[in-house]
């Protein structure tokens, strides 16, 4: 019985695709040597910040790409970011049922508190773990983990429900269930590689797997 569920964010409960593309089009462009197309960004979502643009730039240090990355992502953040279908619906009926709900993100806090809060989900969170609150951010277990210590929940009973290979790998790691989102830009077919538990086509679906019962009432 599942009675903990951990939600990543971007791509996951809250649509900021679009906005991160577009971040790093942007601030890539400015460098010469390493123009970057839509398709080569969507494999690196949900690793770390850092850890992409080392990718894209081929630097070590990007610390004046994050910094610029950030300050073109604030500007046009709440025009280009929408909360996925279903999810504050889910969200609320899963609360009142007594489920104890967290996200587990690669993000900072103070973007993942302001996508929450502008959407109204911050409310139904009773953990939030960031990557300023772990050493070694997903695909390692330690974020999963430490959601789970917080809420005292065991691994057993919860479910890691993300849109990217990281998610399922962090879940895999910690000994917890993983559910894949379906509209992820990586595609259903791509995820399944990484063996998740279960597949969701839209968000209620969790509603037959948590609580048996297929028809939201």
């Amino acid at each position: 019985m599942i009675d903990t569920i951990l939600f990543d964010l971007d791509g996951t409960i809250v649509n900021t695709n679009e906005l991160i593309i577009s971040s790093f089009l942007h601030i890539m462009s400015e460098q010469p040597a390493a123009a970057l197309t839509r398709e080569q960004i969507i494999p690196h979502m949900g690793l770390t910040l850092e850890q992409q643009l080392r990718t894209f730039s081929g630097l070590e240090d990007v610390t004046a790409l994050v910094a610029a990355y950030r300050e073109y992502s604030s500007l046009h953040h709440d025009d280009m970011v929408a909360p996925f279908p279903e999810v504050n619906e889910v969200l609320a009926r899963l609360k009142a049922e007594g489920f104890k709900l967290g996200v587990v993100t690669t993000k900072i806090r103070a973007t993942t508190t302001r996508v929450l809060e502008l959407f109204e989900m911050a409310q139904y969170m009773d953990v939030i773990i960031t990557l300023d609150d772990v050493e070694r951010p997903k695909p390692d277990a330690q974020p999963v983990q430490r959601a789970l210590a917080a809420l005292n929940s065991s691994p057993e009973r919860a479910l890691m429900v993300g849109d990217s290979p990281a998610d399922l790998q962090a879940a895999a790691a910690a000994g917890v269930r993983s559910a894949a989102v379906a509209w992820s830009l990586k595609g259903e077919a791509e995820l399944s590689k990484y063996h998740p538990t279960y597949i969701l086509h839209t968000m209620s679906d969790l509603y037959e797997l948590v609580l048996g019962d297929p028809v939201d009432r």
